[in-house]
């Protein structure tokens, strides 16, 4: 597959009217800057000596073996991603210029792996990061990278249900329709996990060029959005890839309203908030809607369990055991690359050919044993119904 990007500007400095999304979701209006709250990147590292992220990033490490110990050197064919992931977080940029975050006050830990790296580890590189940024005391953890299958390897059972037990949110980007693969991919499919699809510039309708599916949660801003590139510069960009830090920048605030909030809450508060789009409630293009940052910030919902699934119990009940036996999903012979383009828009100097097309079968989508879960006993009584009768 290759993803075709177009370049639109490279810059310095910005007007408050570049950045939109600050005024017309509200965030500009929120008192709250994520003073407190601890956000993992997992990513491709993001370089700390940007104007607009000095100071920002208090941690890290680096996973692909490829990049500085902390996390700080971006690495692979996208090493600018992880850096313009962190800026709609946690952006210092003034008003006239440089990029500006949601969360400006939120502490960053940069997580670096090797997206799009051929032969690299990602899956292991990834749940070990997980893990990492957890016991280092991460809040959120926003990984805007598509593995390009509905499934996961057994490693991201582990390292994920860690999280969710920790008390910890999960927030991923849905990724982007690249050739036939027109759903969200994992970690997007994983329960439990906040998948975030794109919202065009007008908000009026889904980005054309992001994944839908019953597996999303929200959608946010993915269209002509900014964000710091290494080196000091600016770019424009769109995709889902942008959207997932604006709503991970968005739970820094609810946390920072809410220290006491659990993730389920956290969670509860984001879908319960959000603007109904599309069909009454929630649908497979808008989740359950555009989120809504100044009633989410406000909202007081709670929840005993997270609203989006237990990806616990659903390995308990769905992991096959053939599957248990042989490990890790995705074997070196396949392709261990992740896509780490779910924002679709980037450069077209830069025509990287992803070809990462591991895609499963319809009825191995998790999801879909999820909803067929309460019908289980039901079918299991018919059947053995029909065994007795065959056998009379």
């Amino acid at each position: 597959m290759r993803l075709v990007a177009a370049l639109v500007a490279l810059t310095s400095t910005l007007s408050p009217a570049d950045q939109w999304w600050l005024d017309a979701y509200g965030f500009s209006s929120i008192s709250q800057t994520g003073k407190g709250v601890s956000v993992a990147v997992i990513d491709t590292g993001i370089d700390d000596t940007h104007p607009d992220l000095i100071g920002t990033v208090v941690g890290g490490r680096d996973f692909s073996g490829l990049g500085a110990p902390d996390g700080t050197a971006p690495v692979g064919p996208a090493s600018y991603h992880g850096t313009m992931v962190a800026s709609l977080i946690a952006g210092q940029g003034s008003p006239g210029a440089g990029v500006r975050g949601v969360a400006p006050a939120a502490q960053l830990l940069s997580l670096s792996v090797g997206a799009g790296v051929s032969g690299a580890d990602t899956d292991t590189q990834i749940s070990q990061a997980v893990i990492w940024a957890v016991d280092q005391g991460a809040d959120v953890i926003n990984i805007s990278l598509s593995r390009d299958s509905r499934t996961w390897p057994k490693s991201w059972d582990r390292a994920f249900s860690y999280a969710f037990e920790k008390d910890v949110v999960i927030v991923a980007a849905s990724g982007n329709k690249v050739g036939e693969a027109s759903k969200p991919s994992a970690p997007a499919t994983m329960p439990g996990v906040v998948a975030v699809g794109g919202l065009s510039k007008t908000g009026e309708g889904a980005l054309q060029a992001t994944t839908t599916g019953i597996s999303l949660a929200v959608t946010a801003p993915a269209e002509e959005l900014w964000g710091s590139y290494p080196n000091g510069g600016v770019r424009e960009w769109s995709g889902s890839s942008a959207a997932a830090p604006l709503v991970t920048g968005l739970l820094a605030l609810m946390i920072e309203a809410d220290p006491q909030a659990s993730a389920n809450d956290l969670i509860q508060r984001l879908l319960g908030t959000a603007n109904d789009l599309g069909q009454p409630g929630f649908d497979a293009i808008y989740g359950f809607g555009a989120i809504d940052p100044i009633e989410a910030v406000a909202s007081t919902l709670t929840a005993e369990q997270n609203p989006l699934g237990s990806l616990s119990e659903w390995v308990k009940l769905y992991r096959p055991g053939s599957l248990e036996e042989q490990g890790e999903l995705l074997t070196p012979e396949q392709s261990l690359e992740l896509n780490p383009y779910p924002e679709a828009q980037i450069s077209a100097s830069q025509n990287t050919d992803l070809s990462v097309s591991n895609d499963v079968a319809w009825w191995l989508n998790p999801i879909l044993y999820w909803v067929l879960a309460p019908f289980a006993p039901l079918l299991w009584f018919v059947l053995r119904l029909k065994r007795r009768r065959d056998q009379s």
